[in-house]
């Protein structure tokens, strides 16, 4: 009988074990599932796309977020892998036309990406032209929609002055289902009274403005600013699902300390 009881309470504590070590694994992978681990510099080099693509694969992020041009490149890195990839259309400032937009996204459909992050025409946001913009977004939802791609629609915020312009986007891609609302691009630089330029991303402002005024079943990404592990809870914690990063593995180091290192 003392036996008996002895190896019940043991089997119990590796159970015990055993559930704490997978909640711990299942948190550092629900995080790095948040992660589009972005490769959109400038002057990204093939091989920074290919150490980059490897990064991605070794952490198991959602996707790698890249130009249209390399979408066939980085599906050949990352095979045998569940990272997907995601081609960045009218990329950075949406200055593109319409029918330039749709061909860009059929082809980096057709290549093979999973997922579409496409800015918005802000100058046609600024005017209130919102029949041009409502109409350029669902001729891009149209052709991802065929392909089973995910949209995601970049509002660059820091380019949008008053809220208004955030809520109207919001309702239209509420409308038109899209995948996603994303913040920024990383590359909306504001030039300052000194003459130099920065920009704010993702600011705990916009996030919240953005998760009340679109329905649920959109999801949001944010982009710009998040740089650590606390960055990322914290956006989280405001309904966040997505994030756009470049510190991916300080960010998901720091993860593997806090939470435990998936094996």
């Amino acid at each position: 009988m003392l036996i008996a009881l002895i190896l019940f309470v043991e089997f119990a504590i590796i159970r015990e074990f055993r559930a704490s070590i997978k909640t711990k694994m299942d948190k550092v992978t629900e995080l790095a599932k948040m992660i589009d681990h972005s490769l959109l510099h400038p002057t990204m080099t093939d091989d920074d796309l290919l150490q980059g693509c490897l990064l991605a694969k070794n952490y198991n992020v959602a996707t790698v977020c890249i130009k249209p041009y390399a979408v066939k490149e980085a599906l050949e890195l990352l095979k045998d892998s569940d990272v997907m990839v995601c081609a960045v259309i009218g990329f950075p400032h949406g200055n593109s036309t319409t029918s330039v937009k749709v061909y860009e996204t059929e082809q980096a459909c057709k290549d093979g990406a999973h997922e579409i992050d496409m800015v918005v025409n802000i100058g046609k946001v600024l005017g209130e032209d919102w029949q041009y913009v409502e109409d350029e977004i669902a001729a891009i939802v149209a052709v991802t929609n065929t392909y089973n791609a995910a949209l995601k629609v970049i509002f660059e915020n820091d380019y949008l002055p008053d809220d208004k312009f955030k809520i109207r986007l919001c309702e239209i891609s509420s409308k038109l289902k899209v995948a996603f609302v994303k913040t920024s691009t990383g590359y909306g630089f504001i030039k300052g009274n000194d003459g130099k330029y920065s920009y704010e991303g993702a600011t705990e402002k916009d996030l919240i403005l953005m998760r009340k005024h679109t329905v649920p079943e959109v999801q949001i990404k944010a982009a710009g600013g998040v740089r650590t592990l606390d960055d990322l809870l914290k956006v989280k914690a405001l309904g966040v699902t997505r994030v756009g990063a470049t510190a991916t593995a300080a960010i998901l180091e720091e993860a593997k300390k806090r939470f435990g290192d998936p094996v």
